[in-house]
């Protein structure tokens, strides 16, 4: 189970340096400042972080339900629980190929734009909804990470590990986006001198979506999971 946290935090950070999520950060944190998007510094950071709190807790009240449902659905379908998995899997490889380039999935490739309108200041409750927008609006976009995610959720069957797995992919999103908010002139300055790496960084990332599809279609990743339970009860 810890390892599959560990994995859930590390998802959440490798969705949040997904190029079409990690290019419009700017425009977010400029956005939740009341302020137009810029790269210019954020003076109003205090304002900023509160508001982007309460944006992470928009989309991690949604991708906590997603975990949830996972979960459910694999308690539920319990006996047939390991096809689902190995579905699941497959579905995982599918995505790693898309990410790293050698099969394009359209659906996967549409990208969200930020609407913004013409008032300066937000109430929290903006921000909330906002959140849950970019959830819903970044799912083609982060979806590859996040589906392996809800793939080991399902195959844990359990609620409560669902909850959990989620949440640390939730906090490995929320913490760079907060910094980010406190930081904005610097992290806009690494995007522009490191922006062109973003590419690798993905396709990186969907190397390791297909390995874990591999892991998880021949069941190798749930031995793994209860081998870690063994070591950390002392068996």
């Amino acid at each position: 189970m810890h390892v599959t946290i560990g994995l859930s935090l590390l998802a959440g950070l490798a969705s949040f340096l997904t190029p079409c999520v990690l290019s419009l950060v700017p425009a977010y944190i400029g956005y939740l400042g009341g302020q137009a998007a810029t790269l210019k510094e954020n003076k109003n950071t205090l304002r900023t972080f509160i508001h982007g709190l309460v944006f992470v807790a928009g989309f991690s009240v949604v991708f906590i339900l997603f975990g949830i449902a996972a979960a459910f659905l694999g308690g539920l379908l319990r006996d047939i629980r390991i096809w689902l998995t190995r579905i699941g899997g497959i579905i995982v490889i599918l995505f790693g190929l898309h990410m790293t380039g050698l099969l394009r999935l359209k659906f996967l490739e549409y990208e969200a734009r930020l609407q913004t309108s013409n008032k300066r200041e937000l109430g929290l409750l903006s921000s909330f909804i906002m959140g849950i927008s970019f959830s819903a609006g970044w799912s083609p976009c982060i979806g590859p990470v996040l589906g392996a995610i809800l793939t080991l959720a399902l195959q844990e069957g359990s609620i409560l590990n669902g909850f959990i797995y989620l949440s640390a992919y939730s906090l490995g999103m929320a913490i760079p986006f907060l910094i980010a908010a406190v930081a904005i002139g610097w992290v806009s300055k690494l995007l522009q001198r490191y922006g062109k790496f973003m590419h690798i960084i993905e396709i990186i990332m969907g190397v390791f979506l297909i390995i874990l599809g591999l892991l998880l279609f021949f069941g190798v990743y749930e031995r793994m999971a209860r081998f870690g339970t063994l070591i950390n009860l002392g068996l």
